[in-house]
């Protein structure tokens, strides 16, 4: 299968790649490359690419791909609250914009990379795909409305696929280090302190990076009749912790740290915990290899191997929004967040 992946450069497209080039796949990536001064390792995977942005792509750029996952995005509420209207540009319309186009373009099918946040605010029960959508952030809010209006985008010859991943964690060559678990580590690691920003209450659902690609990898691979207008909550069921589980877990792991709680520390409006049952029954071939635990000793041992600071992950080099504001500084990102300096082009 020819596969176009958006977002190829990013923290889950790195090993979205490698991951279906190993089951045979042709992958070629669309990538803005805003973060390409914030690799945490050089072990990328290159592929052909169109450097690009998605709200530019033209139909003739999508011929000969049987699928695309879109996994672009701004994806974090940091990024999403610098301009709320941009995060809808970008993750709203420009999503329906690139379907559209694959769609004229005779894509089968269409992956988006949704999110577990969709349910927001949604206290302690046991959430299925069918539960009400809640999000209390404009990043949250994107998501919601691009996959109402993907769902009107399916017929016979088009295949829209929603997958609502869990909070990431994981080891990357491009790591982000605003997700709880990563981030939870690396101030254990860095400062002794396990520095949580919240009371510590808060339910999430967490899967690991590698484990979302695989499934990614099952959906774009199963008949599309039984994922067709389908949405998934990617991962597992007992992966719900409230924060200070996850804590927990960092204690037990790192030596001699404690845990600090933020002095002005409340209950963060983001809390869901969620069922994962449906992918585990409807695509069987997805097969989680992660627990937080152990999740937790990859990210110690990666961090101690590359000597991470405090500075460096609270800091410009590996801050999404840091570098967002940088580039908009130096005048190499317009208002739009479009390269002004030429860079290549989608076409």
């Amino acid at each position: 299968m020819r596969i176009l992946v958006t977002g190829h450069l990013g923290f889950i497209g790195t090993l979205m790649v490698p991951t279906l080039r190993q089951a045979g796949h042709e992958i070629v990536g669309l990538d803005s490359d805003f973060y390409e001064a914030s690799s945490f390792s050089t072990d990328i995977t290159p592929v052909p690419h169109l450097q690009g942005d998605i709200r530019d792509v033209q139909s003739s750029d999508l011929a000969g791909f049987d699928a695309v996952i879109h996994l672009a995005a701004l994806s974090n509420d940091p990024l999403g609250n610098l301009d709320p209207e941009l995060t809808y540009d970008i993750n709203h319309l420009g999503t329906i914009h690139l379907a559209e186009a694959a769609k004229r373009a005779g894509v089968r099918r269409f992956l988006f990379s949704s999110s577990c946040s969709n349910y927001g605010a949604s206290g302690d029960q046991l959430l299925t795909e069918g539960a009400a959508f809640n999000p209390v952030t404009p990043y949250g809010r994107s998501k919601v409305l691009a996959e109402q209006d993907l769902l009107g985008l399916a017929d016979s010859r088009f295949c829209p696929v929603l997958m609502r991943s869990a909070t990431a964690y994981g080891v990357s060559p491009r790591i982000r280090f605003d997700l709880v678990l990563n981030n939870l580590t690396a101030w254990a690691v860095t400062s002794g302190r396990i520095y949580i920003k919240s009371d510590g209450t808060p339910w999430r659902p967490v899967v690991h990076a590698e484990d979302i690609c695989r499934a990614f990898l099952a959906a774009v691979e199963a008949p599309e009749d039984v994922v067709r207008n389908e949405a998934f909550n990617v991962g597992r069921t007992s992966e719900n912790y409230r924060v200070r589980d996850l804590a927990e877990f960092v204690r037990q792991t790192v030596p001699g740290c404690t845990i600090d709680y933020a002095t002005d520390a409340s209950p963060d409006t983001r809390n869901y915990r969620v069922s994962c049952d449906k992918i585990a029954t409807v695509l069987p071939a997805f097969q989680p290899r992660w627990t937080a635990s152990h999740g937790v000793r990859q990210l110690y041992d990666a961090f101690v191997h590359h000597d991470l600071r405090v500075e460096d992950f609270e800091g410009p080099r590996f801050r999404r929004i840091d570098r967002i504001k940088t580039l908009l500084a130096d005048g190499r990102l317009d208002r739009s967040l479009r390269w002004v300096t030429a860079r290549g082009a989608v076409r």
